[in-house]
């Protein structure tokens, strides 16, 4: 079993590798209808800018608007078997929950809890509980669920019409491109790792093909499907590239995709939630099974992230008829130097 990202998973002896997505499965809703009511303030998201499933939650969060409502609790690149922890923080405790664990508040809800200590986590303040992990649903809600807290001008990400559309692209996305990776990566037989190989790169084939026309993965604008996409590809040629041997391209060798996530990342609200050194830190020391030596490569380049894509040609607007966010709060700001062009990797 390991304890990595959102979602433990495991590998039996010449399998492929599976994801344990037995989520808690609680809901913060507009109605409180299961018991956790929509309130400004009451809650905190606790990330880790090295997690893929995390910095989602991190970019929806600031393209709605609901850093004023919502908290934002986060925990350094690395953790050992028992949990990520908050060692960035003064005294290396969380400011709000007081923990240096985020276990602890999963052992406030439940004091036997069986599984992996994931992140993005949605914790009661009040309490100092874990309310929910599902990580799929948690961003979701917050487009429809907080909708009386978004900021002017917040885009709709997850258009009602859309939908039925989105939901089969996105599912799509993540068993074979969010997932897919890391099937590559924790394949327990050269059998596992092959199947996995062709599936996941079929898959990007087809999204360059469904991105070669249009701008944004549901037409002119950006929508949660880009989203999710976006922080797999940000982290392809840093580590998925070498480190899960995804290596029949780089991103940068994937015109299309190239492209589209240079676009993206020049967008306010996902660049700017980009820290490519903590992100190698993640993987590369977490990682011992794949990585025993834990040395962490100086490279690639990240300074392309910020050339021309070209991707206006193709028309639309990143927000439609709404506006790009202001600047992420203070507290909340990648360091400079951990962008594109920055440090190579953590001191």
């Amino acid at each position: 079993m390991t304890n990595e990202d959102s979602g433990s998973g495991y590998v039996e002896s010449g399998q492929e590798y599976q994801r344990d997505q037995n989520y808690i499965p609680d809901r913060i809703t507009a109605d409180g209808s299961g018991g956790w009511p929509v309130e400004p303030g009451r809650y905190r998201l606790v990330v880790a800018r090295a997690c893929p499933w995390a910095n989602r939650a991190v970019i929806v969060r600031r393209l709605l608007g609901l850093e004023p409502v919502i908290s934002m609790g986060i925990c350094g690149p690395t953790h050992d078997e028992r949990s990520w922890t908050f060692d960035e923080d003064p005294g290396g405790r969380d400011p709000v929950l007081g923990y240096e664990r985020l276990q602890d508040a999963f052992l406030a809800r439940d004091p036997q809890y069986p599984r992996g200590i994931t992140v993005p986590a949605m914790v009661d303040v009040p309490t100092k509980a874990v309310v929910t992990n599902d990580f799929l649903q948690m961003t979701l809600d917050f487009s429809t669920q907080w909708t009386a807290f978004h900021r002017d001008g917040a885009p709709d990400l997850y258009p009602e019409a859309l939908r039925p559309q989105m939901d089969e692209v996105m599912q799509r996305i993540f068993t074979e491109v969010n997932n897919g990776v890391y099937r590559c990566g924790f394949a327990g037989s050269q059998d596992a790792y092959d199947a996995a190989y062709r599936r996941l790169f079929t898959a990007l084939d087809w999204l360059s093909e469904r991105l070669s026309g249009q701008r944004y993965l549901m037409g002119g604008s950006i929508t949660e499907a880009d989203v999710r996409l976006f922080t797999t590809l940000a982290r392809f040629d840093a580590v998925y590239h070498g480190h899960f041997k995804c290596n029949r391209d780089k991103l940068a060798e994937m015109p299309v995709l190239w492209a589209y996530a240079r676009d993206l990342f020049q967008t306010p609200g996902f660049g700017d939630t980009t820290d490519f050194p903590s992100i190698k830190q993640h993987y590369y020391v977490v990682h011992a099974d794949i990585n025993p030596t834990r040395i962490v490569p100086l490279g690639p380049d990240t300074s392309n992230w910020l050339t021309p894509h070209g991707r206006e040609e193709l028309g639309g607007s990143p927000f439609g008829d709404g506006t790009p966010p202001g600047p992420p709060p203070p507290g909340e700001r990648v360091p400079t130097d951990h962008g594109p062009g920055g440090l190579g990797r953590l001191p």
